[in-house]
């Protein structure tokens, strides 16, 4: 005869398996010491991953998720009593937030911040780092589309560090790190080593007499259609009024 003791034993140690996976499931789903579980919501537009997964609106975003956009889409993460950060099309940002503040890598494109006062912010960039501090809030937008660094302050003051370099940037106020790629949009015209030269090296004498050269033969276009039709038509043409990017 078997004995009863002997045939519950399998059941006794398959209860002490089970209780024992479960007991590592709980251990692995604990938070570490010291790390928080701060969240943010996450508002999309278009097609928006986080951490390589299709996203969608309602969902939450937690700490170190990276975070990108397609084309024609953005995606905003509010975290209550810090403020928020919006993604534009096109980029790319690792996001992470704590109690102070939040702070991300800006890895492509453009993002907007925007903190309340008493919460931090920064976001780094392989040129340097911006900085909000937990004075007042801010609001700011920091680009990498044109392979520099530009950031511009729309409210409060940020601090541009590159290297041992340190920029305050006032509400209203624009500056960069960095050297944009030629041939892009921010890629702007510095004449402060051409000696004198404008555009291309032209000489200040001859790029003024191209000018006027230039303003010649519009008049002259002009006046060759006003004579053949006795009148100038106007309709068609519009004035695009382009605004400060804002919250």
């Amino acid at each position: 005869m078997i004995s009863r003791s002997f045939s519950r034993a399998p059941l006794a140690f398959g209860l002490a398996l089970a209780l024992l996976c479960t007991g590592t499931t709980a251990a692995l789903a604990a938070p570490q010491e010291g790390q928080s579980r701060r969240s943010g919501a996450l508002t999309v537009s278009g097609e928006v991953n986080v951490d390589g997964a299709k996203a969608i609106s309602g969902a939450t975003v937690f700490s170190d998720s990276t975070i990108s956009t397609s084309e024609k889409s953005s995606a905003i993460v509010t975290v209550n009593n810090l403020g928020r950060v919006e993604l534009l099309p096109n980029s790319s940002m690792k996001l992470s937030f704590n109690e102070s503040g939040v702070s991300g890598t800006l890895d492509a494109g453009r993002a907007r911040v925007l903190t309340q006062q008493g919460s931090t912010a920064s976001v780094a960039t392989k040129d340097a780092t911006v900085v909000a501090s937990n004075q007042q809030a801010a609001a700011f937008n920091v680009d990498v589309e044109c392979g520099n660094t530009a950031v511009t302050t729309t409210a409060g003051k940020v601090e541009l560090r590159a290297g041992e370099t340190v920029k305050q940037i006032a509400a209203g106020s624009q500056d960069t790190a960095g050297t944009a790629v030629p041939g892009t949009r921010c890629t702007r015209l510095d004449t402060s080593n051409l000696g004198g030269a404008g555009i291309g090296g032209i000489s200040g004498g001859a790029l003024a007499a191209l000018l006027i050269a230039s303003a010649a033969a519009v008049g002259a276009a002009v006046y060759g259609a006003v004579s053949d039709n006795n009148e100038i038509q106007a309709g068609g043409n519009s004035v695009v009024v382009v605004s400060p990017s804002g919250f």
